[in-house]
């Protein structure tokens, strides 16, 4: 019986022996780095760090863009403001005056040409000159002789 055990049992450790063979050479190419899983799982490993530096720095400028912004909030909350203010004591100032425009498409006599018509010119009353700023009417009659 003795025998019999001992002959089991050597079969037993082959059988592991054999087990453990394989199971080791399966190992090695699972963990090989060019083409196993270990060369899959080295390269997301390196992925993953690269992208964890990637979002610190994202992190990093979204603060700085947050802060320039809120600081550029303020100054147009200020601006904003200063305009309001303006705008509200535009309305305390009285209503400009409305001014028009000098014509000055009156044609500019010459001297020699002023001598030659020194009596005035007379005009009817109805109508307004269009060009003359000042004019001179002719006195009726009867204040002239007085």
């Amino acid at each position: 019986m003795n025998l019999i055990a001992d002959i089991l049992l050597v079969a037993g450790v082959l059988g592991a022996s054999l087990y453990c063979f394989v199971l080791s050479r399966r190992l090695q190419k699972f963990n090989d780095l060019e083409q196993g899983v270990g060369g899959a799982v080295a390269v997301l490993s390196m992925q993953v760090d690269d992208m964890t530096k990637t979002l610190k720095e994202a992190q990093t400028a979204a603060i700085s863009s947050t802060d320039s912004l809120g600081e550029l909030t303020g100054r147009a909350e200020t601006a904003a403001r200063r305009l309001e203010l303006l705008v509200a004591s535009m309305h305390d100032l009285p209503a400009p005056p409305e001014t028009q425009p000098h014509k000055t498409s009156a044609p500019v006599q010459p001297p020699a040409a002023k001598q030659q018509s020194a009596t005035p010119p007379t005009q009817d009353t109805d109508s307004e000159p269009s060009d003359i700023l000042f004019l001179r009417h002719p006195r009726p009659a009867a204040e002239a002789a007085q």
